[in-house]
């Protein structure tokens, strides 16, 4: 009876292994085919992302804003940053999160100016090389 538990278990473990295993490369394969849609500046922004430590939408959360206008972004940053000063009783910690933010959407928005300034044929073969 042990024998037949214990045939039953290491099935079971075998399938159960072999779907997550399954699992994982089409996991993969959905991410490497997200990727190559999102193009160049999709992979420049993710490594923004990484670099910063901080996403684009968290960035965004952060100032408030829905859409990257530099002049909103600025606003925003301005007001968040002397609110948060530690002289007003405010807190270093939300202040820092503040000037983190404001750095992830101006590399976001730099990252977008390189890609609109480039010929089309040069975004193109951009992508290619890739």
């Amino acid at each position: 009876m042990a024998k037949y538990l214990a045939q039953i278990i290491v099935m079971g473990a075998q399938v159960v292994g072999r779907a997550f295993a399954r699992a994982l490369r089409q996991e993969f394969a959905a991410s490497q085919r997200a990727a190559e849609a999102r193009g160049q500046a999709g992979r420049q922004s993710a490594a923004a992302s990484s670099f910063t430590g901080m996403t684009l939408q968290e960035a965004q959360q952060i100032l408030n804003i829905s859409t990257l206008k530099p002049e909103e972004i600025q606003k925003n940053y301005e007001h968040l940053f002397k609110v948060n000063d530690k002289a007003v009783g405010g807190s270093f910690y939300l202040q820092s999160k503040v000037v983190r933010a404001k750095e992830r959407l101006d590399e976001e928005l730099s990252i977008q100016q390189q890609h609109q300034t480039k010929p089309p044929d040069q975004q193109q073969q951009d992508q290619q090389q890739t």
